[in-house]
């Protein structure tokens, strides 16, 4: 019976990156400033002042400590803390397909494949550069990929969602071989004014390729199944989208950045995210605990990872079997367990087991159990 594997995977890391001293220092400078601006409405009781930051408090609440980014100082000016992107011609190639290509590169490369072994491109993010036409043509268009190509967004399980697809497109035969992308560009939807958030995401794109197992070099990772669920959840959300304009709403009013009520977003999705894996490797008839050698876990705060590492090994996990990446690269969106999974993979042995899991708004949750081979 045919399976399908990845074969190759890909990362491109911007070259800018940015401290919780440096993300502070520009947080606390625009406190002060709206502080002054509105000290009379403070001084009245009207309204609240603004809490500063502390990389205390960032490392404390999430486990993070640097992220990169693809613009720099625009973030850092508190007179405007949000990257300062320069406008492209329709002619150009587009920022979130510019790297999306290069991390595609790298996943062909490690495959040993060219444009011509792919037919199908999937871009998988939690949020589009624009509506149409799709990015994922582009991407298609720029690497001489031949076949067909669509977006999909399923928020922070966008990757592991688009990696379920491909497998199915290549088992039903309508692809011999899927090239999956994660332009997760986060700092153009994040809300970099909010003492709540301001330090979580950070920019990035991973890349797969899958293939059958048996067209697939030694050392690829032949997925033995995969697991998908969403259940419907406001606790966290992003209201922007081409409706806005018709409803003379403010553009930019706190709600069309991402948001989030962090604490339900803990205390439900961890437990449905570790029943999720469990109940997938029942169905495999594998071990949480002894079956497993290594758990990619999406990467958005280190205590829900070790939380829900923690239910499904009835202990604590080690770094070894649990790698985190966020204290580098923060929350990364979808690419954050693909990033955790392109870093530490190399290492394991053919026969290996290991699991990529991600969760997010939506809910979402999507899961692949992998062999290597």
């Amino acid at each position: 019976m045919q399976s399908v594997a990845i074969s190759g995977s890909g990362l491109f890391v911007p070259q800018a990156r940015i401290s919780n001293e440096e993300l502070v220092q520009a947080f606390n400078q625009y406190v002060a400033e709206e502080n002054r601006r509105n000290a009379d409405a403070i001084a009245a009781g009207s309204s609240a002042p603004l809490l500063e930051s502390s990389v205390e408090f960032i490392e404390k609440a999430s486990g993070i400590k640097y992220r990169h980014v693809l613009e720099k100082s625009g973030i850092l000016d508190p007179q405007r803390l949000r990257p300062r992107f320069i406008p492209r011609a329709d002619d150009e190639l587009s920022l979130m397909a510019e790297v999306a290509v290069a991390a595609a590169r790298q996943a062909l490369a490690a495959a040993g494949k060219t444009a011509d072994d792919i037919d199908m491109v999937i871009c998988a993010a939690s949020n589009m550069q624009r509506a149409y036409p799709a990015m994922a043509i582009e991407i298609q268009h720029a690497l001489g990929i031949a076949g067909h190509g669509f977006d999909m967004n399923v928020a922070c399980s966008s990757a592991t969602f688009g990696m379920a697809q491909a497998a199915n497109a290549i088992l039903s035969g309508n692809a011999r071989a899927v090239l999956v992308v994660n332009p997760e560009i986060t700092s153009a939807h994040h809300c970099w004014h909010d003492r709540d958030c301001h330090f979580i995401f950070g920019d990035i794109c991973t890349a797969v390729v899958l293939e059958t197992t048996a067209s697939a070099r030694a050392g690829s990772w032949e997925i033995l199944g995969s697991k998908l669920a969403t259940q419907f959840s406001n606790n966290i959300r992003n209201n922007a989208g081409f409706i806005n304009r018709c409803e003379d709403s403010d553009p930019q009013a706190r709600d069309k950045l991402f948001m989030q009520e962090g604490r339900k977003v803990f205390k439900e999705v961890c437990p449905m995210a570790a029943a999720h894996i469990a109940e997938q490797l029942g169905r495999l008839g594998i071990s949480p605990a002894s079956g497993v050698r290594r758990y990619w876990l999406h990467q958005a705060n280190l205590s829900m990872n070790q939380l829900i590492a923690r239910k499904l090994l009835e202990r604590e996990a080690s770094a070894d079997e649990a790698p985190i990446i966020l204290d580098e690269y923060a929350n990364t969106a979808s690419a954050g367990s693909i990033i955790a999974f392109h870093q530490h993979q190399a290492d394991l042995a053919a026969g290996d087991i290991g699991v990529i899991c991600s969760f997010g708004a939506g809910y979402s949750i999507g899961s692949l159990v992998l062999k290597k081979i």
